[in-house]
């Protein structure tokens, strides 16, 4: 496929954005009209008249004050409290200009003060407008790229290293693909889970675009094939097509799209560095281990076992980085935490690469 499809993630709401003479993405009311949308606050049959009025409120008029007075209205506390976290982040946007500008200055505040499922709504538009801006990109790097803002449980099968999404996968176990019927035939032990999982590849790439449900698709995260000939000697062979060379590709376009900087990211096996100065990990677990491991602290092998991959990051201008740092290698890790979860961090990038305009 030439080109992103526009379509593939309808729910992203970038259908309701423009952008500016940049190329960065404005908020305009029909997006926050796709805010109102989320389930968090939906007008329920227990909704009081003051919360559905406030709702047709802002749904008729997106951008209107809504007084303290106002919002104390709304009867059911979690309501209130939604339409308060709401009413901050649609300020958040309108405040900043465009999504980038308001992702960034949110993340560098270093106190977010929005919850992850707006944050990950922000970045699913972001992530969104940068795979459709792009030439190239293929099925894999649009399924990697669902992992910047949909958790993954990570799971070993037949020697793969499978990438699931976790609400996905969560559901099936509960429910075998068969919603709340479902879920009473498991709990009785009268159904097992529908065999709806795929592990995309080459061959069934062109139906990954079709589907009506592609989180039903693993992503396969091997990057290294071993292979054991004759005399002791083991051939190894990097796979062109695996999901960590296209999340790879991902984090290539969130970088230069963000902090307008070109990079190149490689998956790695090791870090093998004596001159090692600078990481970045992609998510709480890898940062932790990375800290660990640079610092020469012990790191024991079951949080070892958790390092889903490493990669090398260069600059494609060294004069970009800080000058005690440039043309030297950043590398990254990816791990899950203790449940086998991988939640990735994009802002870690963002925040953390050595940067000349920020030293």
């Amino acid at each position: 496929m030439p080109t992103f499809d526009p379509d593939l993630w309808p729910h992203s709401g970038l259908a309701h954005l423009a952008c500016d003479g940049r190329g960065w993405l404005l908020p305009t009311d029909a997006y926050v009209r796709h805010l109102l949308r989320r389930p968090e606050l939906a007008v329920v049959p227990e909704s009081c008249a003051a919360e559905v009025a406030l709702h047709e409120a802002l749904v008729a008029t997106p951008a209107r004050a809504v007084s303290p007075q106002e919002l104390a209205q709304v009867q059911d506390a979690d309501a209130r409290e939604n339409y308060a976290v709401f009413l901050r982040v649609r300020d958040g946007l309108l405040a900043a200009g465009t999504l980038e500008a308001y992702y960034l200055h949110l993340m560098r505040s270093r106190s977010v003060d929005v919850p992850v499922v707006f944050v990950d709504a922000v970045v699913h538009a972001l992530l969104h407008h940068v795979m459709n801006g792009a030439d190239g990109v293929d099925a894999f790097e649009a399924r990697a790229a669902e992992m910047l803002f949909r958790p993954q449980r990570i799971t070993l099968q037949d020697g793969q290293m499978l990438a699931g999404d976790r609400e996905t996968l969560d559901l099936l176990h509960d429910t075998a693909g068969l919603g709340e019927l479902g879920r009473l035939l498991r709990q009785s032990g009268a159904v097992q889970p529908a065999q709806q999982l795929r592990v995309l590849t080459a061959d069934n790439a062109t139906q990954y675009w079709e589907a009506s449900d592609r989180h039903l698709f693993l992503l396969d995260l091997t990057h290294e094939l071993t292979q054991e000939l004759s005399h002791g000697l083991t051939l190894r062979m990097t796979r062109a097509r695996s999901g960590l060379q296209a999340l790879a590709r991902v984090l290539e376009r969130w970088v230069a799209h963000l902090l307008g900087v070109n990079v190149s990211i490689v998956p790695v096996h090791r870090i093998t560095d004596s001159a090692w100065r600078w990481h970045v990990g992609l998510d709480v677990e890898s940062t932790a281990i990375l800290n660990d491991l640079y610092q020469d602290r012990p790191v024991d092998a079951e949080r070892m076992a958790r390092l889903v991959s490493l990669f090398t990051l260069t600059f494609a201008n060294p004069a970009e980085m800080r000058a005690d740092v440039a043309g030297k290698p950043v590398y990254l890790g990816l791990a899950t935490n203790a449940e086998g979860v991988v939640r990735i961090k994009p802002q870690n990038l963002l925040l953390n690469l050595p940067l000349a305009s920020l030293s």
